[in-house]
């Protein structure tokens, strides 16, 4: 029994032993490699490694750009040409009207005026008697058109003394005296030459100064209508930089009779607008320069001496020749408040009277130069390009009391 069991026993630690032995065999032997598999086309080429030698290029047909796809799938758009623009025809430069005869042409348009200071005197001075009572009626007359008090009172007084003496009037009598006497408070033998010629060298500088709502900006303009139509050649200095539309509105009343425009940033510096403008007249060799400045309220003390600086800066290029104040003739003695401010600050050579044709206050032309003893020069009388006429003392008079 016992020999039975040793029996089994052996023969199980044969058989375990066996199993070893093929089981190690087994892990011994290499596995065998895997099947070749499609290669992965998305996968970057290999890097050529040096001694390679170099791929034999391919013969294929090449391809536009537009057979091409682009990353996204997105087709490639077409580059579009500029666009051609079309150039503007130059527009052709206008000729301003003569100014000779100007005040002539447009006397009818002093006929408000006309009716309240000529006729009005005529009517009165033809009474049978001229009593105390009408002679009143004639200083009121006049003190009603703007003629100021000192002047009033002047022309009364020797109207009295020389229809006195006159005796018996006729119609045509009262005119011729009427006439000369409004002649002598006008003074036709003052210096109403706008200066545009300085005696040392080009170009002659002129400012234009004034109130809002004057009409400066477009006075400046006309002004350079004028200038051209006499012959110079023109520079604009839009020292205006406080209102955004001066300095383009300025420079279109340039374009039009083809003066140049020196301009600088909005809000900017106006006595180096002013400055620069003189230098490019000098520069373009330009006869007349006319500074456009901002227009200020004659009560505000730090807009005024802001003015001065200007023209303090102005002087440090060339002199100035002329300083013309623009005063609408509709605002009556308060123009003549604004006059005497605006000469404490800048010396005033000459007077502009705007908007002459919308009031019946003609005598202001009177007022305003006895106050500052400064010559009205140019008179608007309209709103078209050449309605600005330089101030002729008898033609204006004859406009006055009619035919």
């Amino acid at each position: 029994m016992e020999t039975v069991i040793l029996a089994v026993v052996i023969a199980v630690v044969v058989l375990a032993a066996i199993g070893g032995l093929v089981v190690g065999g087994m892990r011994r032997k290499s596995l065998p490699p895997p099947p070749p598999s499609a290669p992965d086309l998305t996968a970057p080429p290999a890097e050529p490694h040096v001694g390679d030698e170099a791929e034999t290029p391919r013969d294929e047909p090449t391809r536009t750009i537009e057979e091409v796809d682009l990353p996204g799938g997105s087709a490639p758009t077409a580059v579009e040409e500029p666009p051609v623009v079309e150039e503007l025809p130059v527009p052709e430069l206008e000729v301003p009207e003569p100014t000779a005869g100007r005040l002539v042409r447009l006397r009818s348009r002093l006929a408000r005026s006309q009716n309240a200071l000529g006729k009005g005197l005529l009517s009165l001075l033809s009474r049978e008697h001229l009593d105390d009572e009408t002679w009143e009626e004639v200083e009121d007359t006049l003190l009603a058109a703007d003629v100021g008090v000192q002047p009033t009172q002047q022309l009364v007084e020797r109207l009295r003394e020389r229809v006195k003496v006159l005796g018996t009037r006729t119609p045509d009598q009262l005119r011729a005296l009427l006439r000369e006497e409004l002649l002598k408070v006008i003074g036709p033998d003052i210096d109403r030459t706008v200066r545009t010629e300085p005696e040392a060298s080009k170009p002659g500088v002129v400012m234009i100064v004034g109130v809002n709502g004057t009409g400066k900006t477009t006075t400046t303009g006309k002004l350079a209508r004028v200038l051209v139509a006499d012959g110079n050649s023109v520079v604009l200095g839009a020292a205006d930089t406080f209102r955004a539309a001066a300095a383009d509105q300025l420079q279109t009343w340039g374009e039009r009779v083809g003066a140049h425009t020196v301009r600088g940033p909005e809000a900017g510096d106006p006595a180096s607008v002013a400055f620069d403008a003189v230098k490019e007249g000098k520069e373009l060799g330009a006869d007349v320069v006319l500074i456009d400045t901002a227009g200020r309220l004659h009560t505000k003390t730090g807009l005024m001496d802001e003015l001065g600086k200007v023209k303090r800066v102005v002087e440090k290029q060339a002199p100035i020749d002329e300083v013309l104040l623009v005063l609408d003739a509709t605002t009556g003695q308060n123009g003549l408040i604004q006059a005497r401010v605006f000469s404490e600050v800048v010396d005033i050579t000459g007077i502009v009277l705007t908007k002459l044709d919308g009031t019946a206050k003609g005598g202001i032309v009177i007022a305003v130069q006895n106050e500052l003893g400064v010559p009205v020069k140019l008179i608007g009388l309209g709103e078209g390009a050449d309605d600005l006429a330089p101030f002729d003392p008898e033609a204006f008079i004859d406009a006055l009391i009619g035919d």
